[in-house]
C-alpha cells in the first residue's frame, strides 16, 4: 500500500497539500500517483508569483509511461518552486512527500485547505479507483 501521511490533505487528482508553520502551503503528488506514473523523467512547474485557482493546471509531470497534469489543490500565489526537480526529477519517485515537493503557495483562502480530503478519505478514493 502506498504511503499516505495523516498530516497532509489530498485531492482526487492525487496532489497533496501541507500547511507549513509560516502559513504557506507546500504541494506535491502522492506516493500513489508517482507509483502509477513510474519513473519520472521531467517536471514542468508553475512560474513564480502567479496566482493559481484550485483545480486549475499548475504544471506537468512526465514519466517513462505517461504525462500527467499537476493541479493546484487550493487558490494561492506561487512563492517557491522546487528547482532541484529540473536536474533530479527522480526525487518525485524517491521522496514524494519530502525532497520531491513541487511548489509552495501563499494561500488566498486558507480555509479551503480544510475542505480537501483527509488521508483516510484519500485512501478510500484510491481503493475505489482500483476496483
Amino acid at each position: 500500500m502506498s504511503e499516505t501521511p495523516n498530516e497532509l490533505r489530498y485531492v482526487a487528482t492525487h496532489e497533496w497539500a501541507r500547511l507549513e508553520e509560516d502559513g504557506t502551503v507546500t504541494i506535491g503528488i502522492t506516493d500513489h500517483a508517482q507509483d502509477a506514473l513510474g519513473d519520472v523523467v521531467f517536471v514542468e512547474l508553475p512560474e513564480l508569483d502567479v496566482d493559481l485557482l484550485a483545480a486549475t493546471e499548475a504544471g506537468v509531470v512526465e514519466s517513462v509511461k505517461a504525462a500527467s497534469d499537476i493541479y493546484s489543490p487550493i487558490d494561492g500565489n506561487v512563492i517557491a518552486i522546487n528547482s532541484a526537480l529540473e536536474e533530479q526529477p527522480e526525487l518525485v519517485n524517491t521522496d514524494p512527500f519530502g525532497e520531491g515537493w513541487f511548489f509552495k503557495l501563499r494561500p488566498l483562502d486558507a480555509p479551503q485547505l480544510e475542505e480537501l480530503l483527509s488521508a483516510a478519505d484519500y485512501v478510500e478514493l484510491c481503493n475505489d479507483e482500483a476496483h
